[in-house]
């Protein structure tokens, strides 16, 4: 079986989009502010973005209020194309430990993980189609740890089920992930040590 390129199937898109002249409404998942950086900057020539963060995974709360305002605070700052709109979801970890049970003990990289995708993923389609967006995605496929084919064919379900395109994705292609490092330096973000839920915190 061939193993698909996300990140050329990407380029050939926003190659159209640029040809077209258009320049279609994105909305972005984003788990945290330096896998958003690069994913940002990469995307705003071609995209109106509305960057959602929606991370119920993340505790304890304040790690996910640091998160969240880093992001806010990045989206200010950085001098982008099409200046993307903020906007935060429902904090409820409730959720998320309701997702996970049974799956406590499944090691980080594992099904918990695939849910945990799922889960965010979900809630960022559901919203694209609801406000009418041309496409949805995530900043996840950015990190070397993330199972960048699952993300996507999670995206591809869910844009069967939401009738909104899935952008297609593998951000660390390219020195996607280096280049976030170097904007997270030159912005003096806060690097997080782990992906944001307990069990990622306890292994």
């Amino acid at each position: 079986m061939n193993k698909r390129n996300y990140q050329k199937e990407l380029e050939q898109l926003l190659l159209e989009i640029e040809k077209s002249g258009q320049v279609p409404r994105l909305f972005l998942h984003s788990c945290c502010a330096p896998c958003s950086s690069y994913v940002l900057e990469y995307l705003s020539p071609y995209f109106q973005i509305t960057d959602f963060f929606y991370n119920p995974n993340i505790s304890p709360r304040e790690e996910y209020r640091k998160r969240a305002d880093e992001l806010k605070q990045l989206i200010d700052q950085m001098p982008l194309v099409h200046k993307p709109v903020f906007q935060e979801g429902e904090y409820a970890p409730e959720e998320f430990f309701q997702m996970a049970k049974g799956l406590e003990d499944v090691p980080e990289g594992g099904e918990r993980c695939f849910r945990c995708y799922r889960m965010r993923m979900e809630e960022a389609a559901r919203l694209a189609a609801e406000g009418g967006y041309d496409y949805f995605t995530t900043t996840l496929t950015i990190s070397p740890l993330k199972n960048a084919q699952k993300i996507n064919e999670i995206g591809e379900e869910l844009e069967k089920i939401y009738q909104v395109r899935h952008l297609p994705s593998d951000f660390k292609k390219k020195n996607g992930y280096k280049r976030s490092t170097e904007l997270s330096r030159e912005y003096g973000l806060y690097r997080q040590n782990y992906c944001g839920c307990v069990f990622s915190k306890r292994e």
